[in-house]
């Protein structure tokens, strides 16, 4: 399950479909977008092929590079506790991911899922956003009563199919040790959400963020989490214009 969100595997696929692109349609250099997780992907194939990159327009997860020493699980511990939806999310034990009742976990996971997602979709939460001791987040998180206009049920359980386990950090933070210390060379867009959770806006705010991603422009857009579905119009355009003032070489 987790292996399925290492960034490693993940911006190999993403190169995989860059050499196809390249291949079929002479594209040799490309714009990138990324929500969320796919925006921790979206940074690191900033970083791993930078040759490749265009502009990049990030939303909602900005790059934060990690101590190299302290894990970063033991940092959310230390700072938020059990409770951090963050630390809720991870692979705990990876060989009891990869055990004989993979297939039991992947048959009630979507359900699961899909109700997270529903939570996420109007966060009323404190910040940090942490459950009290002992309480799973997702019981912690309150289920809106009905679904907003921007999304259907359909389309929130088509989500859910795709998302077949927990993100495993302490295996990306293994894998990406050697390439701490790296800054985002590539022209970026990065869009934040009214709701900023551990910090967010202070961070995106401050010199570490800006000396991390030195060509780096801000734009924060009153919203929730999937703020590309709720202010798609608005978000669209943020997106287009950026790229349109990126000459390509």
């Amino acid at each position: 399950m987790g292996a399925r969100y290492l960034i490693n595997s993940l911006n190999a696929d993403r190169q995989k479909l860059y050499s196809i692109a390249h291949f079929e349609f002479l594209y040799s250099i490309a714009f990138v977008v990324g929500h969320d997780w796919g925006a921790e992907v979206a940074w690191h194939f900033c970083l791993f092929r930078p040759n490749r990159v265009q502009a990049l327009v990030n939303i909602s997860i900005p790059y934060r590079q990690q101590s190299p020493e302290l894990k970063p699980t033991q940092a959310f511990n230390q700072v938020f506790g059990d409770g951090f939806y963050v630390t809720q999310f991870q692979v705990r034990d990876c060989q009891h991911e990869l055990s004989s009742n993979i297939e039991e976990q992947r048959s009630h996971f979507p359900n699961m899922t899909a109700t997270i997602l529903k939570k996420l979709l109007f966060i009323n939460a404190p910040d940090p956003l942490a459950a009290a001791p002992g309480v799973e987040i997702i019981d912690f998180l309150e289920t809106p009563s009905s679904l907003p206009p921007w999304i259907t049920q359909e389309e929130l359980e088509f989500n859910a199919c795709w998302i077949h386990g927990r993100f495993a950090l302490l295996l990306n933070w293994k894998q990406l040790r050697p390439r701490q210390g790296l800054k985002i060379a590539i022209p970026t867009k990065f869009v934040n959400i009214g709701f900023q959770s551990f910090g967010t806006k202070d961070y995106i705010n401050g010199e570490v963020f800006k000396s991390s991603v030195p060509d780096l422009e801000v734009l924060v857009i009153d919203g929730h989490h999937f703020i590309q579905l709720e202010k798609a119009k608005e978000v669209t355009q943020a997106i287009l214009s950026f790229f349109k003032n990126q000459s390509l070489p």
